[in-house]
């Protein structure tokens, strides 16, 4: 996929909205030295061109419960384009599965998964991971504890 060309103004407004997606756009367009229109009108093509996916309030994991990261490498038994799907599509029907990857290498997926402790994990890994479709090894790793987490793509 393509980057899309974006001059400094659509890198500053992207830069704030990562940092906070909830200022107002006059407040955005005073920041990045633009009249309020020409702001939202630059707003509003940067979401049309899908380089802005939403807005998103970022949680403590750890107030929410979940405070353990369990990263999870899934082998699938096949890996033609139904199993591949089925796999995926199993999915996006585990809630504590925050991200998935399909990779290169020795596995087939990697998952991070959050819990609130390694018997949640027990239970995640019982009702979900085990049912899902192919899957013929799992290797779990337990974080020990997160040294870096970003959410912002500087420009």
């Amino acid at each position: 996929m393509p980057a899309i060309n974006l001059d400094t103004k659509d890198r500053d407004i992207l830069n704030f909205l990562q940092n906070d997606c909830r200022i107002t756009n006059a407040e955005l367009a005073e920041k990045i030295s633009l009249s309020p229109s020409s702001c939202l009108r630059r707003v509003q093509r940067l979401e049309a061109s899908g380089i802005i996916k939403g807005c998103f309030m970022l949680l403590d994991q750890g107030k929410a419960g979940k405070p353990t990261n369990i990263f999870v490498e899934i082998s699938l038994s096949s890996q033609n384009e139904e199993s591949l799907d089925n796999f995926e599509k199993a999915v996006q029907g585990c809630p504590e599965i925050m991200e998935c990857y399909l990779m290169s290498g020795d596995s087939d997926y990697l998952l991070r998964v959050v819990a609130a402790d390694a018997q949640d994990y027990e239970r995640i890994h019982r009702q979900h991971l085990s049912n899902f479709p192919n899957v013929s090894q799992i290797r779990s790793n337990f974080a020990l504890r997160t040294v870096n987490r970003k959410t912002v793509i500087t420009f």
